[in-house]
């Protein structure tokens, strides 16, 4: 840099222009297009900006006249934009489900009666290993390569405990039944000594 200091562009002045903003319509020419053609110039021109077009205020007022106020397409518009308004009022959240603690527990699956096995044996080949992402790998590849038949014994375990499973819950719906229904007789036998005494 022999010659000097290097002088950067100094910034440009930029020209602001008031835009009238009427988000509720849309305007267009008189077929429906987004431009006019100027009949002084004969150029296409922007039906918005024919304000900032340079030929004469004749021309512009003509192309004015011309253009014409589109309602039509706002409403479509409008009409997404009111979904979303509704969509942004809170929602009541559903609290999560109550856990009856009576109930019994689901059963495992056939896979998870193999896993359990597969678990106990792969610790006993492998201590040293402590992850569990490595076991379920294993066990995995384990129970893919297994035929039907190697797999028999678990999946008839697992329908076992399905079965009674299945017993098991209907006991604990029959045991609520029971319960709802001789609640609310006593509830009314309450209400009816209460008024009595009144």
């Amino acid at each position: 840099m022999a010659g000097g200091a290097s002088k950067s562009n100094p910034p440009t002045a930029r020209k602001r222009v008031e835009v009238e903003t009427s988000s509720t319509s849309l305007k267009r020419a008189k077929d429906g297009s987004a431009f006019a053609r100027c009949e002084e110039c004969n150029k296409d021109v922007p039906v918005v900006l024919i304000g900032m077009h340079n030929c004469s205020l004749e021309a512009k007022i003509k192309m004015n006249l011309e253009a014409q106020v589109v309602e039509k397409l706002t409403e479509a518009k409008k009409r997404p934009a009111e979904k979303k308004a509704k969509s942004t009022d809170p929602k009541p959240k559903k609290g999560k489900k109550v856990k009856d603690p009576k109930m019994p527990k689901r059963p495992p699956t056939a896979f998870f009666l193999f896993m359990d096995e597969f678990r106990k044996s792969f610790k006993e080949a492998n201590p040293d290993c402590k992850s569990v992402s490595m076991v379920a790998k294993e066990c995995g590849e384990k129970w893919k390569s297994m035929t039907d038949e190697e797999k028999k014994p678990y999946l008839d375990r697992a329908a076992e405990l399905k079965a009674e499973y299945g017993k098991a819950v209907e006991s604990c719906n029959d045991a609520e039944n029971e319960d709802d229904e001789g609640g609310s007789s006593e509830k009314e036998a309450k209400v009816e000594i209460v008024s009595e005494d009144e």
